[in-house]
């Protein structure tokens, strides 16, 4: 018996720093301003928790049987990263126009902006999920490396909820006008990120034929 039988260090490493970097914790500080930064301190505590805990659940709903998912539907890796992109693309440009319809503004009171965009596919997206696909297939059995990729998982999801959670701080300092400018430089940002998984999803349905 040694110490990876129980806990594998190494896979814990690899797959908090690989997920920390793909679902960029730092990164969603904006977009969360974005889609929250008008409303309340409660909303925003709300919301943070729940985009969260969607994410988590349909990150470990695809570590225990994501391939198997895939499988029967026939759905492969190129498939989620465009469904993803295309639908990231949607939010961006509505945040670039500033175009909200009443429909739009009633999901926004409910907090729907916790599950579409920022619980998924914003944390929950394709990079995370094939991320996570690839890193059960390595633990292979292990219980160890089981249980490590699972700690990962949560850390990096608490990683998440203290940079949403205390965005406020950052809404004391830029104001009104910095959220609306804000707003903006999040739009052409998750554009950028809708466009390179639709160009992903391209390639690998190109290197796939």
């Amino acid at each position: 018996m040694t110490i990876t039988d129980f806990f594998d260090a190494r896979l814990f490493m690899s797959a908090t720093i690989t997920l920390i970097v793909i679902m960029d914790p730092p990164g969603t500080v904006p977009v969360f301003l974005s889609l929250t930064g008008r409303k309340s301190v409660a909303f925003r505590a709300k919301a943070a928790r729940q985009a969260v805990l969607v994410s988590l659940l349909v990150i470990s709903l695809f570590a225990v049987a994501g391939q198997a998912i895939l499988s029967y539907l026939g759905i492969g890796i190129p498939a989620l990263q465009g469904a993803g992109g295309l639908l990231l693309l949607l939010i961006a440009l509505q945040l670039l126009t500033g175009k909200t319809g009443g429909e739009a503004e009633a999901a926004s009171d409910d907090v729907n902006v916790a599950l579409v965009p920022l619980g998924t596919p914003l944390l929950a997206g394709p990079g995370a999920i094939a991320a996570t696909i690839v890193f059960v297939r390595q633990a292979d059995g292990h219980v160890g490396a089981y249980v490590a990729l699972a700690l990962s998982i949560v850390t990096v999801h608490f990683v998440l909820y203290l940079c949403m959670r205390y965005s406020g701080v950052v809404i004391r300092l830029i104001k009104e006008s910095g959220i609306t400018l804000l707003a903006k430089i999040a739009g052409l940002l998750l554009a950028a990120i809708a466009v390179e998984l639709v160009a992903n999803s391209v390639k690998g349905f190109i290197a796939g034929t």
